[in-house]
């Protein structure tokens, strides 16, 4: 059945999905105020009571005229739940839009490629591309996460496939093109972090995800409208010009404690509203007036910032989403800006990429001076000051032996094919003193497609549980890393980049894609015989 463009049809108080507008018509056209849903698939087969409650609220949802999408989950949390599809088939029978969530953790790269096609033949465009979160559960033990690709990857992977895929041909030398799909893209971005170090890297890896083919953007849930009007200001200074959804978790108590406690990778919730969420939710109605109050303001301050739309979340009824929206419309049009001074549960001494706006409390068109400060001529010499000297060695030699067209890449590369034309034994020697001496100095892995350069010089196989080579995922908590107690590889990167004047362009370069046949060989080998990613780059 052919969509209308026309005004949707009411039935009984409700409306046909069939006369709503596509996400992707009214996220381009800026018409309306887009509004998103988030549903989270449940454990078993849809035949299971939780799972049955999870279809009647989609199918009560997709009748509200005011909702637009629904957005269904690919195992959150790093929980085994249901496939997205499953849920996702019975709502696009009934001509409603929804938003596949596909997560790398669980998928190598030809499994995602497989489930983009199976995706497309089904009619699921739009499709939110991420790294995801790593396991925490699994049959008979925890399950292992795969990352073989990251949500750039994926991106990128799924933009080509719009474009049209070449593939060679079995009975000639020519190159043959796939048809092309017709997927609309999304991404997540989360500036609701504590350090410079933690924001601005998500900053450029937004760029890169734009880059990469994303239409439309949704950011983390966060409680901080100020942080929200940076996302907004900053994607305007930077020309990224897409549209952006404002995440609006309804929380209750127990959520509340969830985020707090740091239950969920790259969730945020302060002591004060922690403790403002906890004093509400002992009340007869468990806070249930307050906390819906509370997430009508913050769609209105999306709302009143410009946002394209809200993408809605909690473990909340179909009437209880509608609540919400019925709050927000009592608001008169400039409450909001009361409401975005009110809202501002940040991190203490939290780093803002703009000087504060003092008369909304929101940001302003000001850079922030001592960002600006750290990055002049004098803050870099002082910054230097704090990097490690291995890292400063680690330069050095990159720039005279690894930098193609140097004296020491030339020397390399001779030295390379004479080890090739040596004998098995020789090889074996040789690459196994290699493996030593850089597991001492980086803790190798020994992936043969090597990314330290990429990331000044910290390996993403051993350091990063995520083995993420395109930007850092969102899931840090005070710069740590969301498994165990380390510092984030690219918060790393970041601070010995800026030192020397170069994190602005730290993913300025093709996407990265680790070539798993080199596993186990050479990682000299390939760099000085072009065989590895990094020839892709030259």
């Amino acid at each position: 059945m052919a969509r209308t463009t026309s005004i949707p049809k009411m039935i009984s108080g409700k409306v046909d999905p069939w006369q709503k507008p596509t996400l992707r018509q009214i996220l381009q056209r800026g018409e309306k105020f887009a509004v998103a849903v988030e549903l989270v698939t449940s454990r078993g087969v849809i035949a299971e009571r939780s799972g049955q409650r999870v279809l009647d609220l989609a199918r009560s949802l997709s009748s509200h005229p005011e909702i637009d999408a629904m957005s269904i989950t690919d195992n959150p949390g790093g929980n085994a739940m249901l496939g997205a599809d499953v849920l996702g088939t019975d709502l696009i029978s009934r001509g409603q839009e929804v938003i596949i969530h596909l997560a790398c953790k669980d998928w190598n790269r030809n499994a995602i490629q497989s489930r983009g096609w199976e995706l497309a033949s089904a009619g699921f465009h739009n499709v939110l591309a991420l790294s995801g979160d790593c396991p925490v559960s699994g049959f008979e033990g925890q399950a292992s996460g795969v990352f073989d690709i990251d949500s750039v990857g994926l991106l990128k992977m799924f933009d080509d496939m719009n474009k049209g895929l070449k593939y060679p041909s079995r009975i000639s030398d020519k190159m043959l093109t796939m048809k092309r799909t017709n997927f609309f893209l999304g991404t997540v971005v989360n500036n609701y972090k504590r350090y410079e170090r933690e924001v601005m890297p998500q900053y450029f890896k937004l760029a890169k995800k734009l880059e990469s083919g994303a239409g439309f953007v949704i950011n983390q849930l966060g409680y901080d409208s100020r942080k929200l009007d940076e996302l907004q200001r900053y994607m305007a200074l930077k020309e990224m010009d897409v549209p952006v959804l404002a995440n609006v978790y309804i929380l209750s108590g127990r959520a509340a404690q969830f985020f707090h406690d740091g239950g969920f990778p790259g969730c945020f919730v302060n002591d004060t509203l922690f403790d403002l969420s906890q004093k509400h939710a002992r009340s007869p109605d468990k806070g249930k007036s307050f906390f819906f109050e509370f997430a009508a303001k913050q769609v209105a301050i999306a709302k009143g910032l410009g946002f394209a739309g809200v993408y809605l979340g909690g473990h909340l009824n179909a009437d209880e989403f509608a609540r919400v929206l019925e709050i927000e419309k009592q608001f008169s049009a400039d409450d909001w800006k009361t409401f975005a001074r009110q809202i501002q549960y940040g991190h203490t001494d939290e780093f803002h990429y703009f000087e504060q706006d003092r008369k909304t409390s929101l940001t302003s068109n000001q850079v922030n001076r001592y960002y600006l400060a750290s990055k002049t001529a004098d803050g870099q010499k002082q910054a230097r000051q704090q990097i490690s000297l291995d890292y400063k060695l680690n330069r050095l030699v990159h720039n005279q032996v690894f930098k193609k067209g140097t004296k020491g890449f030339n020397a390399g590369r001779r030295i390379s094919l004479k080890i090739l034309d040596s004998s098995v034994g020789m090889q074996k020697i040789a690459h196994r003193m290699e493996h030593a001496l850089k597991i001492l100095s980086f803790d190798c892995r020994d992936c043969g497609d090597c990314s330290l350069p990429d990331i000044a010089y910290l390996c993403p196989e051993s350091q990063c549980a995520k083995n993420q080579r395109n930007g850092p995922c969102g899931g840090t908590r005070k710069g740590k890393c969301e498994v165990g107690e380390k510092d984030c590889i690219w918060a790393r990167a970041y601070d010995r980049l800026k030192a020397y004047g170069e994190e602005e362009q730290m993913l300025d370069r093709p996407v990265v894609y680790k070539n798993g046949a080199l596993q186990g060989t050479s990682a000299w080998t390939n760099t000085f015989l072009e065989r590895d990613h990094h020839s892709k780059n030259s």
